[in-house]
């Protein structure tokens, strides 16, 4: 059995759907980061069967956790102070999310203009519906 060693402080992103690690570790920019991330995946899970997991070494500044929620709503973030679980974090969905998904209208301005951000508000927090905040091109999370 593989055995990663816990940490003193950081983050425990956990509950990621097996096979989305990668994906979030690009979004939260985290080979930008300078200290250790371990990437955990297809653990055995008794909930989801498999999953991912994301430890993170101390507190990174500027981390947008909510926007974890836009990748699936199992996921739960832990933190850790002095080796000990201090909180749990159950991330909610963003009112704003800007570049992270990208709208499919063609007509819309996003398309045209290379540089502008593709930003999205949320419309139906219970359909997790999102909306284009140029053209209102709806956008529905999984």
């Amino acid at each position: 059995m593989l055995n990663i060693s816990g940490l003193d402080s950081g983050y425990v992103i956990d509950h990621i759907p097996a096979g989305m690690a990668m994906e979030i570790y690009g979004y939260l920019k985290l080979d930008h980061y300078e200290e250790s991330v371990a990437i955990i995946q297809n653990a055995k899970s008794t909930k989801m069967g498999k999953k991912d997991i994301i430890k993170i070494e101390k507190i990174p500044e500027n981390l947008n956790l909510d926007l974890l929620s836009i990748f699936s709503d199992s996921i739960t973030i832990n933190v850790i102070q002095n080796g000990i679980i201090t909180k749990k974090i159950k991330p909610e969905l963003p009112s704003i999310v800007n570049d992270v998904f990208k709208c499919k209208n063609p007509r819309c301005i996003t398309t045209e203009e290379r540089n502008l951000r593709h930003i999205f508000k949320l419309t139906d927090k219970a359909t997790k519906t999102y909306r284009c905040l140029y053209c209102e091109q709806a956008y529905k999370l999984h």
